[in-house]
């Protein structure tokens, strides 16, 4: 199933998005926003795999919304006025509806998002016996094969094997059964078939799960505010309530001051 988030500041064009989301068999309904005040927040425990939102909005509309967030998931937006229709694919949407929209509409814009998601999968699919033996080398995140301990180790992404140097690594996103790993140099996070147990299992102590869905590296941080940890000016990951202990308790060892 995908997760979606259905964001609207009128509650009859949320009603209907959510209500369309229902109606597609492979689309699942993970919560329902009036802003995007309210969605970020939403977020900050939460991940989807996909975001119908509408542009028009007070205090924060759609677009800048989707720019701050420092992952978007898969955007669809839909709004009631066609000038927004390029700017929209300039934060890389997927898609754009018209209001007022029909089901047919909808369903092409979830076809759109399936399609994507599917393409994502089938990239990370062992496609023969190699694919297969490249898929368990990823999965184990092996050392080296003479035994000798270094700062790296191998993920399988886009039918290929690629060295990481765990140093490099800024913090990893889980989403479903993938990660997101974002490194330092590299605007696009490198995207692999890989569960957060077998990541936390291999990474060294300087990482730290605060969320169920992030692993940061404490090296990395450069402010912690309030629940959040700031990673760069647009980077703010939420700090997860079952984590909150053992980060606090990290920082105390850190700290310097009254």
């Amino acid at each position: 199933m995908i997760k979606c988030l259905a964001i609207d500041d009128e509650p009859l064009a949320l009603q209907q998005v959510a209500a369309y989301i229902k109606k597609i068999p492979f689309l699942e309904l993970a919560g329902e926003c009036q802003s995007a005040i309210e969605a970020k927040r939403f977020l900050e425990n939460d991940t989807v795999d996909a975001i119908f939102c509408d542009i028009n909005m007070p205090d924060l509309n759609g677009m800048d919304f989707v720019r701050s967030l420092a992952a978007p998931p898969i955007i669809v937006f839909t709004t009631a006025y066609s000038e927004y229709a390029v700017e929209g694919y300039k934060v890389d949407a997927i898609d754009y509806l018209l209001k007022p929209f029909g089901l047919d509409d909808f369903k092409r814009a979830a076809n759109k998002i399936k399609e994507r998601i599917d393409m994502e999968r089938l990239a990370y699919s062992p496609q023969s016996a190699q694919g297969q033996e490249q898929q368990n080398t990823a999965t184990a995140l092996l050392p080296p094969a003479n035994g000798e301990r270094d700062d790296t180790i191998f993920i399988k992404t886009e039918y290929k094997v690629v060295r990481i140097s765990i140093s490099d690594i800024r913090y990893i996103e889980g989403m479903s059964e993938y990660l997101r790993i974002y490194l330092e140099g590299m605007a696009k996070p490198i995207i692999t078939l890989l569960s957060m147990k077998k990541m936390e299992e291999r990474l060294p102590g300087a990482f730290m799960r605060i969320h169920r869905s992030y692993i940061i590296n404490l090296t990395k941080i450069q402010e912690v505010n309030k629940n959040r940890v700031i990673m760069d000016a647009n980077t703010y990951l939420p700090i997860g309530d079952m984590y909150k202990e053992e980060f606090n308790k990290f920082l105390s060892t850190k700290f310097l001051g009254k």
